[in-house]
């Protein structure tokens, strides 16, 4: 089994160790070696300006967490039991959010909650508008991650408690959320990550004593050109999620059920009561006013023009614009996701296989190792590109790294949302084919894959996802004839008259996340017998 494990590791490792590792660790050695390594740690440790932006950091980004998962798990819950008219294209709806460029999220929350707000409330610069842009930014991940989870788990399991006299609370709490603790884990971390490391949104509607750790290392490298303070908040940034991720890989191989689940087709059912359509109907209108709202600005900003409401934006778009049109910013994007999603898919796989197969400390330490590419800095990893990957082949110039790159930060929702469903995988399957003289690689095709296969879509959904909107590290490696959608809406924001046209290739990169969402929702499918 070792030797099996290793062999499936291999990759995995060889793709991070030069892809991830080398580069950064080379921007690093080189920051820290542009000036007094010492001093610049001992700033980060001692200077309380440093100090508050790690203390903000940190405590945002769990309040950012627990708002989310407030929101998120009556969703989840709401998609995972009911049917109801729409609920597709209100799941999609859902990931269109994320797919978002944070610097048009950020223009779309200044709208809704700035100085001019239709709602008369004035949040900027308050932490509000923060968290408010976090859990609108983040609720597809506890939607998505913890709905497909929670979809395959019995009914049955819950009305045995009740049918012996729990509450429906009580239920929950003691039946329902330790089965779904692995799923809820896995999101909770991934939305811990996202606003951790938060760098748009927070740079926009923040200000200095609202500033991320991922924010002062940009404000570091650009505006005070000291990289070794940079490298240092880096390394820090590093150990932190480090040890988090650590903790969550104790926590999460600790608590794994192996239960019998059912396809989602079986768990669905409509309405009934009163009280469950009051429940479903709330729940969608509160998600609908959290999601379309500031959709809505953004379209509405894409629509106005000097002279009242019209077209010109989109229809300026496909004339060449700083070098690109929509057109060609459309196809690079996809040029660059397709092959991202396949490598992520590929690497996560096979991650996600040593992870669940390897109780022991090197699976935790390889499951810690792959969400790390979350918690590095997007300002070192593209400087890393560019600096490092030069032999044995110059790679600096070759648009291969851009899909590199985006897979690189996909690859751990891809094990996210393949682990918790690979180990809850019931032994006695695979033992009973290994009796019936089944080789593993056989047990792997018949049995593993087609129950995790809805669990692999899910993270490829959001590996597209991160792609087709991934900005920090492109913006270093992209050329101007390989430019994608998320480049070039940054390039309009910084041209004067051009802020339309900026919200109009937004809403066409909106438009590109629906459908995905909607393919996805199409052909998933549902998987069959137990798990």
């Amino acid at each position: 089994m070792r030797l099996r494990t290793a062999a499936i590791i291999a990759l995995p490792v060889a793709f991070l160790g030069y892809f991830f590792v080398y580069p950064l660790a080379t921007i690093l050695l080189t920051g820290l070696n542009s000036g007094d390594a010492g001093s610049a740690f001992a700033a980060v440790v001692t200077d309380p300006i440093l100090r508050s932006v790690a203390w903000f950091t940190l405590w945002q980004a769990v309040a950012s967490t627990v708002l989310t998962f407030a929101v998120g798990l009556p969703a989840a819950y709401v998609f995972a039991r009911y049917s109801f008219p729409g609920r597709s294209v209100f799941r999609a709806l859902t990931l269109v959010p994320f797919v978002l460029p944070t610097l048009a999220v950020a223009t779309a929350m200044l709208a809704l909650l700035g100085p001019t707000s239709p709602f008369g409330i004035d949040l900027r610069g308050t932490v509000w508008i923060i968290l408010i842009a976090h859990v609108f930014y983040n609720l597809a991940i506890v939607i998505r991650g913890v709905g497909s989870f929670w979809e395959h788990i019995d009914p049955s399991i819950e009305r045995a408690a009740r049918v012996l006299g729990a509450s429906r609370i009580r239920t929950f709490l003691e039946v329902t959320l330790p089965l779904l603790r692995p799923a809820i884990l896995s999101a909770a971390a991934l939305v811990f990550l996202f606003t951790f490391t938060s760098f748009g949104v927070v740079l926009v509607l923040g200000d200095l004593s609202h500033t991320t750790i991922e924010v002062e290392i940009w404000r570091q490298t650009t505006s005070f050109r000291r990289l070794d303070i940079a490298a240092a908040l880096a390394i820090f940034q590093l150990v932190g999620v480090g040890l988090i991720l650590f903790a969550y890989s104790r926590a999460s191989q600790v608590r794994q059920l192996q239960l019998p689940y059912r396809p989602s087709g079986e768990t669905l059912r409509r309405p009934r009561t009163a009280g469950e359509r009051w429940f479903v109907g709330g729940t969608l209108a509160v998600l609908a006013v959290i999601v379309v709202i500031p959709i809505a600005v953004l379209v509405g900003k894409s629509l106005t023009t000097a002279t009242g409401f019209g077209f010109e934006n989109y229809t300026s778009l496909f004339t060449p614009t700083l070098g690109v049109t929509a057109p060609n910013a459309i196809g690079n994007t996809l040029r660059f996701a397709i092959p991202a999603v396949l490598i992520a898919t590929l690497i996560g796989m096979l991650a996600a296989v040593s992870i669940a197969y390897e109780r022991g400390r090197i699976g935790r330490v390889f499951d810690t190792m792959l969400m790390l590419p979350l918690g590095a800095s997007a300002v070192m990893i593209g400087f890393g590109f560019l600096v490092a990957l030069d032999e044995p082949i110059d790679l600096r110039t070759s648009v291969i790294l851009i899909p590199i790159a985006h897979s690189l930060v996909a690859i751990p929702f891809i094990v996210r949302s393949t682990v918790p469903a690979m180990r809850s995988i019931q032994h006695r399957l695979r033992e009973a084919a290994a009796v019936l003289g089944t080789s593993p690689a056989v047990v792997w095709r018949e049995i593993d894959l087609p129950i995790i296969s809805r669990a692999v879509a899910v993270g490829a959904a959001f590996a597209f996802a991160i792609s087709v909107r991934e900005f920090g590290a492109t913006a270093f490696i992209v050329r101007r004839t390989s430019t994608t959608i998320p480049v070039a809406i940054f390039r309009l924001l910084g041209r004067p008259g051009s802020f339309g046209r900026a919200m109009a290739l937004s809403v066409m990169l909106m438009g590109l996340a629906a459908i995905a969402a909607l393919a996805v929702e199409a052909l998933r499918g549902a998987t069959t017998g137990d798990i």
